[in-house]
């Protein structure tokens, strides 16, 4: 006699007659895809998730990350350093260092510049922390925002806290820096922008050429800064004066 033993597959039982059910990853990704909308490793999807939809996708990747370190031959069962990594990773992952792709962006005023402002300010170092697309392994930095103001204003934190989402995703350096800018320019539709960022990146000094001291160097000018060269080299020399105060 032959018994036939239902599959089960988190908690669901499925028989032969039965469909099985794929993750809500799979759920997610092919609603984005039906919305035509991209989900690039620096893309944001938050519009896309449904509430209660972030803490389950945290507890999938938990499950997944289990998966990585047993099949890494790590006894996650027995050591004790090992036994909750993968929520730690999942929470890490959702919640931290990749939280610009699954969290809105932050609340952020802008006022109307009622006094007509035109002359330009910097702000930073702003500390950006972000990860490479390639090995998933830390960018760290500084960023310099430079600002012509427009039609509106926002606030000096503000900065800070939109180069943080934006750079909470695994990036390239290069293409992080002009998404920032899109970001500031959709806030505050200045004149003149100017973003410098200067990092380094671990899948060099950690592996690889393992060259501790290199880092990488990239700017965006747009509007007036792009166009005027005296206010181009006036944002960088206002950088140049901030980071030798702190040098100094």
């Amino acid at each position: 006699m032959t018994t036939t033993v239902p599959f089960v597959s988190r908690g669901t039982a499925i028989g032969t007659d039965s469909v099985i059910h794929s993750d809500l990853s799979s759920e997610i990704r092919e609603r984005l895809q039906q919305a035509g909308v991209p989900f690039l490793a620096n893309d944001n999807i938050s519009e896309h998730l449904e509430p209660g939809e972030l803490a389950r996708l945290e507890v999938e990747v938990a499950d997944k990350v289990r998966d990585l370190l047993r099949t890494l031959v790590i006894d996650i069962d027995n050591d004790h350093n090992t036994n909750e990594t993968a929520e730690r990773v999942a929470r890490m992952y959702l919640h931290e260092v990749f939280k610009g792709r699954y969290h809105p962006q932050p609340k952020v005023a802008s006022f109307p510049n009622v006094k007509q402002l035109d002359e330009i300010y910097t702000v930073g170092p702003i500390t950006v922390r972000s990860a490479c697309s390639h090995h998933l392994v830390p960018i760290m930095g500084n960023c310099w925002i430079g600002i012509k103001p427009g039609s509106r204003v926002i606030g000096l934190s503000k900065f800070t806290r939109v180069a943080d989402w934006v750079f909470s995703r695994p990036h390239i350096q290069e293409e992080a820096v002009m998404i920032l800018a899109n970001e500031i320019e959709k806030l505050c539709e200045p004149q003149g922008l100017g973003i410098i960022i200067r990092a380094q990146h671990y899948c060099m000094k950690w592996r690889g050429v393992k060259e501790p001291q290199t880092s990488m160097v990239n700017s965006v000018v747009r509007g007036d800064f792009r166009h005027d060269s005296s206010l181009k080299q006036e944002f960088f020399e206002l950088v140049r004066q901030q980071q030798a105060l702190l040098d100094s």
